[in-house]
């Protein structure tokens, strides 16, 4: 049965959010997405929320959500309206599907991925002849020239063509989850979200959901893209060794590094003695222009360091 939406659009004029996926505990990266969404929630005068993206359980840790949700909670960010579970939504991603089939945007595709690698570049852009994968994936139909482009709050005005870098790309998997980019886009819109900030890593992914607001008929929110956070060797930290755990029983050290990492002055919340008190002195300190763009590299959990 489909899960109530309790945390419905409000009236206000910012809403933000900040969406995890449980594959894990909360890693400095997640902490910079979840402070810098908050900082900007707040210095708006907006909402924040939580969304757990739990929409592919094979990845998924058991525990992770609810210990990111503590280890949130310690960092003294929580959700304005009760926290969101992907998982729950399937009957309103499927309503959104069928629109877009019955409209004619979206088709049944039975090719392999070894199929697309076999034509080429592993874009789909035409059905493979002869194609016969029993279970079909449902991708949203892109025409050539789909040329999207916003301007980023952080990042600066950025431009896709959708059709040659992407192609007609996945609504719900062969396998049977709800992909990203449909969730993200109808969850965005059904708790009235105005504003998308989270890591630069998923710029590139924007153009898609783009597309799909104006293929539902939805909104399309402002998006900010916060400096993505890098180990010593350049690799995403998410992807690597570094990615300890914060540390939930100790949050200041991680809130100063992160404020650093947003390029805020450590001297305006070197004063803080508790949680509670630094985020009231980092709500009023916080200038978002001070935001980088390039990435900020992670030498530990607690401590980075700006990137040229």
């Amino acid at each position: 049965m489909q899960a109530p939406m309790t945390d419905a659009p409000s009236a206000v004029a910012y809403r933000g959010r900040f969406a995890p996926s449980p594959t894990g505990p909360l890693h400095f990266g997640s902490l910079l997405a979840a402070l810098g969404s908050w900082l900007l929630a707040r210095h708006a005068g907006g909402e924040w929320l939580v969304r757990i993206e739990d929409l592919d359980p094979p990845r998924e840790v058991p525990g992770a959500a609810a210990e990111q949700l503590r280890a949130l909670a310690a960092f003294g960010l929580e959700s304005d309206a009760p926290v969101l579970w992907q998982s729950s939504r399937g009957e309103a991603y499927q309503a959104a599907l069928d629109r877009l089939l019955a409209a004619g945007a979206a088709f049944a595709c039975h090719c392999s991925r070894a199929a697309l690698a076999a034509g080429g570049t592993g874009v789909h852009r035409q059905c493979v002849p002869g194609a016969t994968r029993p279970d079909p994936a449902i991708r949203l139909r892109v025409p050539e020239g789909a040329i999207v482009a916003f301007d980023d709050a952080i990042q600066g005005r950025f431009e896709q063509d959708v059709a040659a870098a992407v192609g007609d790309f996945v609504l719900r998997r062969a396998d049977g989850p709800w992909a990203y980019q449909l969730a993200v886009v109808v969850d965005d819109a059904a708790q009235g979200v105005t504003d998308v900030v989270r890591g630069a890593d998923l710029l590139d992914s924007t153009p898609r959901q783009i597309l799909l607001q104006c293929a539902l008929g939805l909104p399309t929110p402002r998006y900010a893209h916060l400096p993505l956070v890098l180990d010593g060797e350049g690799r995403k930290l998410s992807k690597s060794l570094a990615a300890l755990p914060v540390d939930a029983g100790d949050p200041l050290p991680a809130l100063h590094s992160a404020w650093a990492a947003l390029g805020q002055a450590p001297a305006a919340v070197a004063g803080a003695g508790s949680v509670a008190g630094w985020l009231r002195t980092a709500r009023a300190a916080f200038d978002p222009a001070a935001i980088p763009r390039g990435p900020v590299a992670a030498t530990h959990n607690t401590g980075v360091a700006i990137r040229a």
